[in-house]
């Protein structure tokens, strides 16, 4: 195995997607001499094949809607229906310029960059191909894949993942989604917007069930609107090719078919066969097990991103690749408040949250201690501009901080950076209130709802 000084850094990073890439310019940008490793494209799922081409995706579906829907404004516009060459001419377009630019990006941080499939081959180094890489540290950020159960085979052909969905020919005349979570209800959204029948299956009692259940609610109030079924509270049983698509049957015994499955349950980690376990890494369920400071088990290996079982977002890869990189420079980073990372699911009408739900709340002050309210946007000037429904709750603690924040209506993810400060810097109800904020806005409803709850409501009944 080759091995000389062009091949030893402080620092080697296998993986580099958006948890290995931050480490790896933070890192740089700190001195450190780094190699960065991926067998794929730099910028890994995110870019290539998770956040940045579904929203391109969600917006193209978005000028669909508004196509069909302009007489409700006064334009005269008709939805002739997808291009979908035009479409994915799109939507590659925005990946490929975002690709050239960290290539650029990380060219320009003199990062030693390895296009090739790497494995740990001891706590100290990773070989890819002939070559190996030492490093004083190793950080293991290689990501996750499309999940799957066992028995259902994902083919590409009827039976396809998020991946697949990513690059599909066609807009399917109907379709299934196994999965009511991020995916699921964005891909639904998606395919609803360019014309075909949707109906998505959830075992939980609700979609997006990591959410707020006023969240959840509203949003299966607006996809009953909007023509999307849905399937809660039974789990998948079996799914089947028929003459001419696929059937899916449920626990409880119920049928759905359609052209399309698309199997959305989640994305688990890429960890087998990578040399972790020889090297003594600690797993479970294949995720690689760390600490508060995204450290394993092994003094000289970190892991951060989805291979790790935090959340799975690319902001928090960013944050813990970050995180990372201080910790081993010899700076004093703060562990991630993992509640405090905002969440947004980009379907129409958009869901975003920061902090605890109002159940999670009463677990952890009691339910005598949490206060809640709801601000309708019915009451919001531009959201009755834009002709988008949905409302802001906010939980806190009684006599105390806003400990959550919770969103439902186009455009509230653009709102969860205030939201994000109000949680991380445990404002009052009252402090925010003080804030003036610029109307007509949808951010004007957070300032509201703050009024409301500090008990001097404008815009909103007492």
């Amino acid at each position: 195995m080759a091995n000389d000084a062009s091949t030893v850094f402080d620092l080697v990073i296998l993986g580099g997607g958006s948890g290995g890439y931050a480490a790896a310019l933070r890192a740089s940008q700190l001195g450190l001499d780094v190699a960065l490793i991926e067998k794929n494209k730099l910028g890994g799922t995110c870019l290539h094949n998770g956040c940045i081409p579904t929203k391109a995706l969600l917006h193209a579906g978005e000028i669909a809607d508004a196509a069909r829907d302009g007489s409700e404004f006064g334009v005269r516009s008709t939805f002739d229906g997808i291009d979908i060459a035009g479409v994915h001419a799109y939507k590659d377009g925005v990946v490929s310029g975002l690709y050239k630019g960290l290539q650029g990006l990380v060219a320009s941080r003199k990062i030693t960059y390895v296009e090739g499939e790497g494995r740990l081959s001891s706590p100290t180094s990773v070989d890819v191909g002939g070559t190996r890489y030492t490093g004083r540290h190793i950080v293991l950020a290689t990501g996750s894949v499309p999940r799957s159960l066992p028995g259902l085979t994902i083919d590409g052909d009827r039976i396809i993942s998020s991946d697949h969905a990513l690059v599909l020919d066609r807009v399917p005349k109907s379709a299934i989604v196994l999965g009511g979570g991020v995916i699921g209800v964005e891909f639904a959204s998606v395919w609803k917007s360019f014309g075909a029948e949707v109906t998505i299956v959830e075992g939980l009692p609700h979609l997006v069930p990591a959410e707020d259940e006023n969240s959840s609610k509203l949003l299966e109030r607006a996809f009953r609107k909007r023509g999307i079924g849905f399937s809660l509270g039974s789990f998948f049983k079996g799914a089947e090719y028929t003459d001419d698509g696929v059937r899916v049957t449920l626990a409880n015994g119920k049928t759905f078919e359609a052209e399309l499955l698309l199997v959305a349950i989640g994305r688990g980690p890429v960890s087998g066969g990578l040399g972790y376990e020889e090297a003594g890494v600690a797993t479970d369920r294949g995720f690689v097990l760390v600490d508060e400071f995204c450290r394993t088990n092994v003094p000289t290996i970190s892991a951060v991103g989805d291979l790790v079982p935090t959340l799975q977002l690319a902001h928090v890869g960013f944050a813990e690749g970050i995180l990372v990189a201080e910790r081993l420079a010899g700076l004093s980073p703060v562990p991630i408040d993992y509640d405090g990372v905002p969440r947004v699911t980009y379907c129409h009408p958009e869901v975003a949250s920061v902090g605890v739900s109002e159940a999670r709340a009463k677990e952890l002050y009691g339910a005598d201690q949490v206060v809640t309210l709801k601000y309708n946007l019915a009451g919001n000037g531009k959201s009755k501009i834009l002709k988008t429904a949905g409302e802001i709750k906010l939980v806190r603690v009684r006599d105390g901080a806003v400990v959550g924040i919770h969103m439902v209506g186009d455009r509230v993810g653009e709102q969860v950076g205030e939201a994000q400060l109000i949680y991380n810097w445990e404002a009052l109800p009252a402090e925010v209130a003080q804030l003036i904020h610029a109307h007509p806005t949808q951010n004007e409803a957070l300032g509201e709802a703050h009024l409301a709850l500090a008990g001097k409501p404008l815009h909103s009944h007492d």
